[in-house]
């Protein structure tokens, strides 16, 4: 056993002593040792419960024959970190958890992994850290939040952000702001739509790396969620004993299948950056004419929030994400011959059936014959850019408006709640991308008060979006402003085209005077010049490579 490097052996008397000191005797040392990494915290909703998980987990591997060693890993809410500082941490935190769970398995000699994550980079940062180690590993996450109910509808967090642009537009009295907010998140689990959380703990499934339901089985289903961290922690054993290990399961085919669901069922934008990251560790490029060309074929068959009026729940009462995969298998473009922890896909969803075709609709009946995520490219992105295409309205896939330029998030929130933004204008917020915010803020905020206040314009950033973000909104815009990129060139006033369609971003200014800027342009100064977001920026790779670190 790898453990054995901690346990075994004359010159192991002392280490054998520290395990006793914790309750660890003789006989568990003769089994392997399981770290159980718990997210768990008091801060984000999505993890207020994963102790429960982690007991559960536990159980399930000490029935298996395995002996379990919790630790623990940090968490940052999007929710609460959105439109400040705190929002410029949250995807550096990715690349700490990563790092955080190397350190602790190899100092502590692991045999295997139960990950546990639920919220927005703990679930990529966890997978990035086991195709990283490559030690067997399987996830179980805390699962989705129910939504909220508000006058008689279906409302999550996304309806809170939006009611800022409500309350400024004076569509909504303090009172409705006040009664919203009260009753959009009505419990424990990652919020409710699908957003970068539910879209991550979903294609987790897809990946292999999780067991069915782990994307859908709603956080407050308490006994059906331990019942799957405790078959988690029994599938971990048996992985050590086949010796099947993440870069097994993690590889091509699977991040193909990834992007496949991905497009079906129209994820967060976030998972561009997030898939590519964890592909990465193990050792597999994911180009961005790959996306587009997946996209290009599937069928994009479920509508949920913040696309649609769907939930979470919604898709487990429907069948789930295996469900949606044997559906998508009709159109033969799901490798089946994928291993997962539990044998191969197509043993996997072989039985699955559709049990809502309102919620999963049929691949030959789709909400729209391409994916919901498209890649973008032009004069304004040499190397991509990225929309949530699911979430844009019809008359807006194609839309042409005029420049107005913010070097920050907070600057472009300020213009907007001022009412300075008017319908035909493209918001350009730049200076926010991985080494610019640094950390590639979302933006939810401005998304949210735009859609608040009805406008009909475009945003685009080299930052990135929440997964509750809707409207016409691209993202990961590369090469990044800081970087000298396009973006960072454009002037109030100019013309620019978001074509999703034929996948175009174009600036209205010819080459000539792109040069000319592009020679006038001078780097500025970084927002943050100490501590770890100074470290990030200096390390961190474009979005376009996923953001990872050098």
């Amino acid at each position: 056993m790898r453990s054995d490097i901690v346990k075994k052996g004359a010159t192991r008397c002392a280490h054998r002593s520290l395990f006793h000191a914790n309750g660890y005797g003789p006989e568990d040392l003769k089994k392997p040792l399981i770290g159980i990494c718990n997210s768990f915290n008091e801060i984000i909703p999505g993890h207020i419960h994963l102790r429960e998980i982690a007991e559960a987990a536990k159980l399930g591997v000490a029935a298996a024959g395995g002996t379990p060693v919790e630790f623990p890993a940090i968490g940052v809410c999007d929710g609460i970190a959105m439109g400040h500082t705190g929002m410029k941490y949250s995807l550096a935190s990715r690349e700490l958890i990563a790092d955080s769970v190397e350190a602790v398995t190899m100092a502590s000699g692991f045999d295997g992994l139960v990950l546990i994550p639920n919220c927005d980079k703990i679930v990529p940062g966890m997978l990035m850290a086991a195709a990283r180690l490559n030690i067997p590993a399987v996830v179980v996450s805390g699962g989705p939040m129910l939504p909220g109910r508000y006058h008689g509808q279906d409302v999550s967090v996304s309806q809170a952000f939006e009611a800022a642009g409500k309350f400024a537009a004076g569509d909504m009295t303090e009172a409705e702001m006040t009664e919203l907010e009260a009753k959009c998140c009505p419990g424990c689990g990652s919020c409710a739509g699908l957003f970068t959380a539910n879209t991550m703990n979903s294609l987790t499934e897809v990946l292999g790396m999780a067991l069915p339901g782990n994307g859908t089985i709603p956080a407050a289903y308490n006994g059906a969620r331990r019942l799957l961290a405790k078959r988690a922690g029994a599938v971990v054993m048996d992985l050590i004993e086949k010796n099947i290990k993440p870069r097994d399961i993690m590889t091509q085919k699977a991040f193909e299948n990834a992007i496949t669901v991905d497009m079906g069922i129209g994820g967060s934008s976030n998972t561009v950056l997030h898939l590519t990251a964890i592909a990465h560790e193990a050792g597999i490029e994911l180009p961005a004419p790959l996306f587009d060309k997946i996209s290009r074929r599937t069928p994009y068959i479920t509508k949920l929030s913040p696309g649609g009026h769907h939930h979470m729940v919604d898709l487990d009462e429907a069948g789930g994400i295996s469900a949606v995969m044997h559906e998508l298998s009709r159109k033969d473009i799901i490798h089946l011959d994928a291993l997962t922890v539990n044998g191969t896909m197509g043993d996997r969803i072989k039985d699955a059936e559709v049990l809502n075709r309102e919620v999963i609709h049929s691949v030959d009946a789709p909400y729209r014959k391409e994916g919901g995520i498209a890649i973008l490219k032009g004069n304004l992105a040499p190397d991509y850019a990225v929309v949530k295409a699911s979430a844009v309205a019809d008359d807006m896939q194609t839309y042409q408006g005029k420049a107005k330029c913010y070097d920050s998030e907070t600057a472009a929130c300020e213009a907007i709640m001022a009412g300075d933004i008017h319908d035909g204008d493209v918001v350009v917020i730049r200076y926010e991308g991985p080494k610019g915010g640094p950390g590639m803020q979302e933006m939810l905020n401005p998304t949210a008060v735009i859609t608040g206040r009805g406008l009909k314009v475009g945003l685009i950033t080299d930052g990135r979006f929440s997964g509750a973000s809707r409207g016409a909104c691209v993202g990961h815009v590369s090469p990044e402003a800081m970087e000298g990129g396009p973006i960072g060139l454009i002037k109030d006033g100019d013309v620019i085209t978001i074509d999703i369609p034929n996948r175009k971003l174009e600036l209205a200014v010819s080459d000539e005077e792109l040069a000319k800027r592009k020679a006038a342009w001078k780097q500025p100064e970084p927002k943050i010049k100490h501590g770890y977001l100074s470290r990030y920026a200096k390390l961190t790779t474009s979005a376009s490579t996923g953001a990872v670190l050098k």
